[in-house]
């Protein structure tokens, strides 16, 4: 099983133009119980780097793009998010970084829970400690 998967959104429409529909459990894997979307960040500005304990989300680069990187604490891998109609899944415990935005990356996530403090893994050695056990 990769570390990395892509999920590709299939791009509707016609001569007007294109859509992308994202749906539960068809193209988003979980229930959505949050959405967010990161904007405006300052050139030479990262984001992220945590982990979630259980929630699990989707990314997508609704214009723009971005360097995610993804961490299991045994395997790392680096994509970048550059479409708009393909994402990617962050799984619980997997510790991730967002590099390099572009100015005009609108970076779209979605999570399968409600905000919750508690669920945030912030540092990287506990990060490691609580995936090795």
């Amino acid at each position: 099983m990769s570390l990395v998967k892509i999920i590709e959104f299939p791009p509707l429409g016609d001569e007007r133009g294109l859509l992308v529909a994202l749906e539960v459990n068809k193209t988003i894997p979980f229930d959505i119980k949050r959405v967010y979307y990161l904007f405006g960040t300052k050139e030479g500005v990262s984001r992220g780097f945590h982990a979630h304990k259980a929630l699990k989300q989707v990314a997508v680069c609704i214009t723009g793009k971005c360097r995610i990187l993804l961490d299991t604490g045994k395997e790392k891998a680096e994509v970048w998010l550059d479409s708009s109609n393909r994402g990617i899944t962050i799984d619980s415990m997997v510790w991730h970084e967002m590099h390099d935005f572009s100015p005009d990356c609108v970076l779209l996530v979605l999570a399968s829970e409600h905000y919750d403090e508690t669920d945030y893994i912030r540092d990287y050695d506990d990060f490691i400690q609580e995936v090795n056990g």
